[in-house]
């Protein structure tokens, strides 16, 4: 302290020179990111300061006065070295960095979080599904046991799994019983509408008949039915029968549909004649479609006798008058006699006018002996499976809100259309994931359409008494991707993901084209509304002659014998 200087005002800058060395202090100088103080705990951390500052600021001195003006001048300098402190840039970016990362990390959680309730949707989806499609079976199975209460479990079991061809309930009288199923059991219309029989052009009742099992339909015990034993603890499969299925007439049929391919003299000549055959020998009703009649009209007036229908409505009830059905022509004739049944279809008699006729096995040059036999007594039939097949817009509200119902014999074919894109099809079986099928497309056919297009992409020749549905790629993009057979109770549904590049096309036995965008879906399944088709000989011995003689199946040379001396 200088000489002459009061001791009090030494004190006074000691106390004012106090606040800034504490002040510079808190300057750490330049603060790493990652440990960055909070603005709130730097606040604390200068108010704190200020007060300190203050308690030192108002000491009194050794003479007791109060040191009032620097120690003002210093808390003011204080405060504002503070808040620039506050403000200066470490903090803001450290604060920016961590904004940025929390966002980061909360757009993952997003993407992942969509990512499973996709997945949980997709699959509950698919459950749902399957669940509607088996209570509407059990709906189906109890009221078939409540219209046949007194047939046995193996004709209900039979009912259900192999025949669905049925009657009004006007015609049950009951049941027979005991090695077969009669018409009266399993032909049912599930069409709604009024009663057919107050119509104008009903012809009398329809003729009722029976099926049975066995090679000539006598109770030799080849009617058993396949079932699976436990006895002892061993599972046995029980004696198997040939599964031909006959078909006997109860009551003499009245109407015949006449169903031709067009654009032929020939058939269009067979046809006249056949009819006035019908009608003039066997005084059958005979029904034709409109443009036939119209034909038969001008060729001769004597066929004014024939019925047609003139509506959509109409043909719905066709199958309430109609007892058998004639087609002349190949395997598309019968695809479209098939296609006019929506239901239920009566038994088809194929005559071979076509060019391969793997469903038409009777000749029509014979046609008076073949009709004769069809009429009159038993004769074997094929149950041809047909699919049902929905589709399921992306804007549906729910899987119950479908577009109509659309029945195929031979298969449905989803493919690519116009588009250079590969189809890309997501594939289910009931709950379970199949595929992505990557390729030209996908063929889902019956077991009666293996010879047709699916067999022309790879697939396998099948018996169409075989219960299944085949599997089969179109040119698929992989080397490991084989066709399937699956088995006929399950639920298929083939749906365009979103991620597709290009839509698809769906076409079913050929015709009705429909296009399939993002998020559409396709259904399919088994009907309960097979196809009867009359057998030459028997189901088995029809279809290995349509393959020899239609295909020239495993055709060659036959090796020869050695001729030199043993």
């Amino acid at each position: 302290m200088p000489l002459g200087e009061p001791a009090h005002a030494h004190e006074e800058a000691v106390q004012s020179a106090q606040p800034d060395s504490r002040l510079r202090s808190l300057n750490p100088g330049p603060i790493p990111i990652p440990a960055a103080p909070s603005s709130r705990s730097l606040v604390d951390k200068v108010s704190d300061q200020r007060v300190n500052l203050d308690a030192i600021a108002s000491h009194p001195s050794e003479n007791g006065s109060i040191s009032t003006v620097s120690s003002t001048v210093s808390s003011v300098e204080s405060e504002r070295a503070s808040y620039e402190f506050l403000a200066q840039t470490p903090i803001k970016s450290t604060d920016a960095h961590l904004v940025e990362f929390s966002e980061a990390m909360r757009t993952v959680a997003k993407a992942l979080r969509q990512v499973a309730e996709g997945k949980a949707a997709a699959q509950a989806e698919a459950a749902e599904w399957k669940r509607k499609y088996e209570l509407e079976m059990a709906q189906k199975r109890q009221s078939k046991m409540k219209d046949c209460g007194s047939c046995t479990d193996d004709d209900l079991g039979n009912l259900a799994r192999q025949l669905t061809l049925e009657t009004p309930a006007s015609d049950q009288a009951g049941c027979c019983g005991n090695h077969g199923i009669c018409s009266h059991e399993v032909l049912q219309d599930e069409v709604p509408g009024p009663n057919p029989r107050s119509s104008h052009k009903m012809v009398g009742r329809k003729a009722s008949f029976r099926l049975s099992w066995g090679c000539d339909g006598n109770k030799n015990g080849q009617h058993k039915h396949d079932f699976v034993s436990f006895e002892k603890g061993d599972i046995t499969t029980a004696e198997r029968s040939n599964k031909q299925i006959l078909l006997k007439w109860e009551s003499r049929p009245q109407t015949v549909l006449f169903v031709t391919k067009p654009n032929s003299n020939s058939v269009r000549v067979l046809c006249a004649e056949m009819v006035r055959w019908l009608k003039g020998h066997k005084n059958i009703n005979v029904f034709v479609e409109p443009w036939v009649s119209k034909e038969l009209l001008t060729q001769d007036t004597d066929h004014n006798l024939v019925q047609t229908w003139d509506n959509d409505e109409e043909t719905k009830m066709l199958h309430t008058k109609v007892d058998l059905i004639v087609t002349l022509g190949g395997d598309g004739t019968v695809l479209w006699a098939a296609s006019l049944f929506k239901g239920p279809v009566p038994p088809v008699v194929a005559f071979a006018m076509g060019s391969l006729g793997f469903m038409t096995p009777f000749p029509s040059e014979q046609y008076r002996d073949c009709l004769d036999n069809v009429l009159k007594g038993s004769f074997s039939i094929t149950l041809r499976n047909r699919l049902q097949c929905h589709v399921i817009r992306d804007a549906a509200k729910d899987e119950l809100e479908t577009e109509e119902p659309i029945l195929v014999l031979n298969e449905v074919t989803i493919d690519r259309g116009i588009s250079s894109y590969l189809t890309y099809l997501e594939c289910y079986c009931d709950s379970s994931f199949v595929t992505c099928v990557q390729g030209d497309g996908l063929i889902i056919s019956t077991t009666s359409g293996s010879t047709a297009y699916s067999l022309a992409a790879g697939g396998s020749m099948v018996h169409p008494q075989v219960p299944g549905i085949l599997f089969t790629p179109i040119c698929p993009h992989s080397l490991s991707f084989r066709p399937l057979i699956l088995p006929e109770y399950v639920t298929l549904r083939i749906q365009v993901p979103y991620n597709s590049r290009g839509h698809a096309w769906a076409s079913f036995d050929g015709k009705d084209r429909k296009q399939l965008a993002p998020g559409d879906a396709l259904i399919c399944s088994i009907s309960p509304w097979p196809v009867p088709t009359a057998c030459l000989v028997d189901s088995t011995t029809d279809f290995l002659r349509s393959i020899h003689e239609g295909l020239h199946w495993n055709l060659r040379k036959t090796q020869q014998a050695f001729d030199g001396s043993t």
